[in-house]
């Protein structure tokens, strides 16, 4: 490929259609019912156990046999060639083979299965534990074969360093070349590694370098435009400063997790731009606020974490607003940095939004419970925040590129994926993403007992009952992971272990270092493992000696969370590949679920209903707490519904401009 050609390709992308709405989108989501007809898992899953046991007859074929074939293949891949796809059962059974010889591991049927769904485009739900990194190998290496760039998404750095390092003999093997891109890298580093055949990094990693990227071409980010300016000038503008080779093939991990629970917030390339008058109009506001009243000057909406100004509120604020800078004084203005600063002061707290590092304010996001170092709150949030720690504050961000995760994925020409959760956003990924969801059975039928939610009137309550809980299954040498929603609620629940004197391990954004190696112990016998929402995704939990015969590791979810699919994640952790174990949910009417998504009315007949332990309490408190699931999903739907409709604003608002605000 010369370098003109490889200029081209590296700025290229799938120009997204429009999304089907009302009766488009109705015809739509038919045609994405009969992708995902079980007659189609059927076919593809005889297949697979052909291909199994085809690979099994590949055993006693020499290395240099088995290569020159595979190079043979790669060759029709790399071509395009006709007929490539009628050597696919074959090449699936060579990898098969070749990851036996490389690894010590034979992909199991379901795991062929696996990879072939991704290679035809579907999402593939994979139950947690079914070996999901070997399975992405199957397709990725065909995708390496064709010389377009092919990423591997997963969810943090260790898995993408992991992965890639793991999975090398493999691809060595295989005629593939593997890199990884982790935040922690300089461009030089990025570069080195995006012009590998397969490319293992996040989410946040790859597109924040394609924002860059497009910052760097500036209007001549498209290829035509890029390519025909420099014919024209007398001197040619080389773009050596790209440090990606372009998108042509994602496979996704944890798909629910990266195409939907992290889609409601677009990634955003800023600077520090110093506005000394907004600082000071932050500061100001925050000293104000503390004369407003809960309930009386405003009203705090749980459910969308809102504050409104009462009549007697805004009467206030027109006392006060002389003592803002002069062009904060307007009416508007003053509302806008007051609610924003009793927004701060209500609903971002402490361990739970964000944690305090050397001074700093450091974002946590809610649904990994990582810490996200160096992003900030937009809009003047993080400095609001920052006042109400009485920390110095630092200077508001300038919009340099802004981007969705939804719009990002569907610049690439092939997208596919897999995760355990996927069967309850399977319409979603359809109308987003055009992906149609697959369920994977398991290699080995699933052993998992799941108790009954036990659901107590006060929280104090259900912390007794849940130490309570701990301490019965060490004491039989049971190991147990409880999970948690925030580092305040987990270093709670340690502290009420330590007092009962228990030993455990701690998991939370704050003690995330040795992550993969706590929650790779927590199915040893008789330990207690505590972790967010983290909860070591994409770490297998092997039992220890004995543990099986006691049943296995045992769950407990604290609360229940507004995603049902983030509860069968932290459930999935016990009972993998048909070992034994347990989980159960414990849940407060004080939770942040019941709370935020039940109205007044439902909490107020909960209360009574479970207080009374009447005959068919539970039962009426798991519909209310069934119902307050359904508002939250449909709350988060419309979230991501309004990141759509600002995309495909600004894509017709700015698309004159050559604008770097979205593409």
């Amino acid at each position: 490929m010369n370098s003109l050609s490889r200029d081209y390709w590296s700025t290229r992308i799938e120009v997204p259609d429009k999304l089907h709405q009302g009766l488009d989108r109705f015809t739509h989501a038919l045609f994405g019912l009969a992708r995902r007809r079980t007659t189609i898992l059927k076919k593809m899953h005889l297949e697979a156990e052909q291909i199994a046991e085809q690979s099994l007859a590949l055993k006693h074929v020499s290395d240099h046999r088995l290569r020159e074939r595979l190079e043979e293949i790669q060759k029709l891949y790399r071509r395009q060639q006709r007929g490539r796809e009628a050597v696919l059962p074959e090449a699936f059974a060579i990898i098969t083979e070749a990851a036996y010889r490389t690894l010590g591991l034979r992909p199991f049927p379901v795991q062929i299965l696996g990879g072939m769904a991704m290679h035809k485009g579907y999402l593939a739900e994979m139950a947690t534990g079914e070996g999901k990194t070997l399975t992405a190998c199957l397709p990725a290496i065909l995708a390496g074969w064709t010389g377009r760039p092919c990423h591997i998404i997963t969810v943090n750095d260790y898995l993408a360093g992991r992965d890639a390092t793991e999975m090398q003999p493999l691809y060595n093997y295989c005629g593939v070349k593997a890199g990884m891109v982790t935040s922690q890298m300089d461009p030089a580093e990025r570069r080195l590694n995006y012009q590998q055949d397969i490319v293992y990094t996040t989410s946040k990693e790859i597109l924040a370098d394609f924002l860059r990227d497009r910052i760097k071409v500036g209007l001549c980010h498209q290829a035509p435009r890029r390519l025909l300016r420099q014919l024209c000038q007398s001197t040619r503008t080389r773009h050596d400063g790209l440090v990606m080779r372009g998108l042509d093939t994602a496979l996704v991990d944890e798909a629910d997790s990266v195409l939907i629970d992290e889609a409601v917030t677009p990634l955003i390339i800023s600077q520090p731009q110093h506005n000394q008058a907004l600082v000071l109009a932050c500061a100001r506001a925050e000293m104000l606020a503390n004369n407003f009243v809960p309930e009386e000057d405003y009203r705090s909406v749980l459910k969308y974490r809102e504050v409104h100004l009462t009549e007697r509120g805004r009467r206030k604020l027109s006392l006060v607003s002389a003592s803002l800078p002069g062009f904060w004084r307007s009416p508007r203005r003053c509302e806008e940095l007051i609610v924003q600063a009793l927004t701060a002061r209500e609903f971002y707290k402490r361990d739970k939004q964000y944690v305090i590092q050397d001074g700093k304010i450091v974002i946590v996001d809610e649904f990994t419970g990582r810490l996200m170092p160096n992003r900030t709150w937009r809009q003047g949030m993080h400095q609001a925040v920052e006042a109400s720690e009485q920390l110095t504050l630092s200077d508001p961000s300038e919009t340099l590129a802004r981007l969705s995760f939804q719009r990002f994925f569907r610049f690439f020409r092939q997208l596919s994926g897999m995760t355990g959760t996927a069967r309850e956003a399977a319409g979603e990924f359809w109308h987003i993403y055009q992906l149609p969801v697959l369920s994977i059975p398991t290699n080995r039928p699933c052993q998992r007992q799941h108790a009954a939610d036990r659901i107590f009137a006060e929280e104090d309550q259900k912390w007794l009952a849940i130490v309570a809980e701990i301490e019965r299954c060490h004491a039989t040498g049971r190991p147990v992971l409880v999970g948690t929603r925030s580092v305040k609620i987990s270093e709670k629940l340690a502290e009420m272990l330590v007092a009962k004197g228990l030993n455990f391990n701690l998991l939370n954004a704050v003690k995330h270092q040795e992550e993969a190696n706590i929650v790779a112990m927590a199915g040893a016998p008789g330990a207690v493992t505590i972790a967010t929402n983290m909860a070591g995704r994409g770490t297998d939990i092997k039992l220890g000696r004995g543990v099986a015969e006691l049943g296995g590791l045992h769950v407990i979810a604290t609360e229940r969370h507004e995603s049902g699919r983030i509860d069968r994640q932290l459930f999935g952790r016990c009972a993998r590949q048909g070992d034994p174990g347990s989980s159960q949910a414990f849940v407060s009417l004080n939770d942040e679920l019941i709370q935020r998504f039940a109205t007044p009315s439902v909490r107020k007949m909960l209360s009574r209903v479970v207080a009374s332990q009447a005959p068919g309490a539970r039962k009426v408190a798991e519909k209310a707490i069934l119902l307050a699931h359904r508002n939250a999903e449909q709350l988060a739907i419309r979230q991501r519904s309004g990141v759509l409709k600002m995309d495909t604003w600004l894509a017709d608002a700015l698309s004159f401009t050559g604008s770097n605000v979205d593409f």
